[in-house]
């Protein structure tokens, strides 16, 4: 798998978050399920790297937990001072070091989110390449009607995120501009499964009850 030509994307994961409702933090969580070795974190890294000229990981208070995994699969570890200010102060401060680093493109996604398959991602970012050139601002996932992550973002949208104020979240900024950002069909099931608890969590590798 490689890029689309003429577009450096840098993947950011955001995994600074308290993870209260699991009572463990997701980052850590075996990914799938069954796995022995491999984690929330450590997968997402893995399906974003072949597609990112470089991978960076928001974490805060677990970052000391989450280095090792980050370290060990090529990515780059960003701390997030303040992580209760909230999931969009790990975004800005993702964004931030993104645009420090010189990129102008990103692959942008919760760990929480299972990563989509690589022909998935793929598409993706030739569907962000074509749309950009149409004048989007960003390409995301969708899948009868659920969209999710990552989210292909170009310049234009990661200034909006960083423009907003902290008061803000990132919904609020994509439904601000939802005329600039298209969306692309995926056959990933895991597309937007919540993993906010232990029984969603147990559930991830089932199909939604709607398609059952």
């Amino acid at each position: 798998m490689t890029m689309p030509e003429n577009t450096a994307f840098c993947g950011v994961i955001l995994a600074a978050g308290e993870s209260s409702r699991m009572g463990r933090d997701k980052a850590l969580l075996p990914w799938p399920p069954s796995s022995q070795t491999e984690t929330l974190l450590s997968a997402n890294i893995a399906a974003l790297m072949p597609f990112t000229a470089e991978v960076l990981v928001v974490a805060g208070r677990n970052a000391a937990q989450l280095a090792p995994i980050a370290s060990a699969c090529g990515a780059r570890m960003i701390l997030n001072p303040a992580p209760e200010r909230g999931q969009f102060s790990s975004l800005q401060t993702g964004l931030q070091e993104l645009v420090a680093r010189v990129w102008n493109a990103a692959l942008i996604t919760p760990v929480d989110n299972p990563p989509l398959s690589s022909a998935s991602i793929e598409n993706l970012c030739k569907a962000y390449s074509l749309a950009a050139a149409r004048g989007a601002w960003a390409v995301a996932p969708e899948r009868n009607g659920r969209r999710g992550h990552p989210l292909v973002a170009g310049r234009a949208l990661i200034d909006a995120f960083l423009h907003a104020p902290l008061t803000s979240n990132a919904r609020e900024v994509r439904n601000a501009n939802a005329d600039k950002i298209e969306f692309y069909p995926v056959p990933d099931l895991t597309l937007g499964r919540d993993l906010n608890t232990p029984e969603q969590y147990a559930a991830a590798e089932k199909p939604p009850e709607s398609e059952r």
